[in-house]
């Protein structure tokens, strides 16, 4: 990822710059960053990558490149000491309207193989792939703000269900689509959404009956936590949260993420255990010592410089 990062975005380090010029920066991307040809990468401000979903012609349909470039791209995020935060986001008018079905019905539907047995075998090595798409966001260390404009239907909901933080423009909806095609929701929808929004009633609602939810009760069900007037305000919104959390500790953001997942899907006791293992070695970091300094002496944390991880 630094090497594709440092080719499509030479020389664009530097100190944190104010939210708007790094959305202006996210904007001047001409489409896919090669390798990827439905993602494009830059780094618009220090230790953060933005990600865009780039297929607008397709209205950010996505095909069947789109499913193996996420993984590779977040698997090597992940790998990269320079960034410390990401932000996902759609090119266009809006976010994503969901699985690319031209493209991919062949492949999922009419699988090569000799008998049904063989068939089933070769359509849940299919559904595991695919889940892996988004499983990667949840296993990637560095948070994931996802900002979401316009509409966000099908797979799109499957998305950013696994991000960290969810952010909407006013004039955004959501669609759990599946059952309008035939289909129960089958890479992490289902999973995830009861444990983001917490209500059940509301989950088999929007899963049975495939209807729109808005921004408004997007927000007060808790899927989002911002609503932003339109897509720039959205994206500088994002960048400053993506900001405030570049410029804390990389082992405390990172820790803190991966205790929040492990402690979401297990007991209260066997996140108090985790947390304590973690940190029995994660606390002898020189971090620490530098943020509690920076307390002492009333500065701000962005003034304390942290190493790589």
């Amino acid at each position: 990822m630094n090497s594709i990062i440092r080719s499509a975005f030479v020389g664009s380090r530097g100190l944190w710059r104010p939210a708007l010029n790094a959305v202006r920066a996210m904007s001047a991307s001409g489409g896919p960053t090669p390798p990827f040809t439905t993602l494009a990468i830059s780094q618009p401000a220090t230790h953060v990558t933005h990600v865009e979903l780039h297929r607008p012609e397709k209205r950010n349909a996505m095909n069947q490149a789109f499913w193996s470039e996420m993984v590779d791209c977040f698997n090597q995020i992940a790998e990269d000491p320079e960034c410390r935060v990401v932000v996902f986001s759609g090119a266009g008018k809006l976010f994503t309207a969901g699985i690319d079905l031209m493209d991919m019905a062949s492949g999922l539907l009419q699988p090569d193989a000799d008998d049904t047995a063989r068939r089933s075998w070769k359509v849940r090595q299919i559904i595991s792939k695919y889940q892996e798409t988004f499983s990667v966001i949840e296993k990637c260390p560095k948070p994931v703000v996802v900002a979401v404009h316009g509409a966000c239907v099908g797979a799109g909901v499957d998305l950013i269900t696994a991000c960290d933080i969810r952010l909407c423009t006013q004039d955004a909806w959501f669609q759990v689509k599946e059952v309008d095609i035939g289909l129960a929701a089958d890479v992490g929808t289902l999973q995830r959404l009861p444990k983001v929004i917490g209500s059940g009633s509301l989950v088999n609602e929007l899963a049975l009956t495939a209807r729109k939810m808005y921004s408004d009760e997007a927000k007060s069900s808790g899927l989002v936590s911002r609503v932003f007037p339109d897509k720039e305000t959205l994206m500088a919104g994002a960048m400053e949260v993506a900001g405030e959390i570049a410029s804390r500790s990389p082992v405390a953001v990172q820790g803190t993420k991966i205790n929040l997942i492990f402690s979401r899907d297990h007991s209260v006791k066997e996140g108090l255990d985790f947390v304590a293992t973690w940190n029995m070695s994660m606390l002898q970091t020189d971090d620490l010592i530098k943020s509690a300094q920076a307390a002492l002496e009333r500065k701000s944390i962005k003034e304390v410089v942290f190493s790589k991880l």
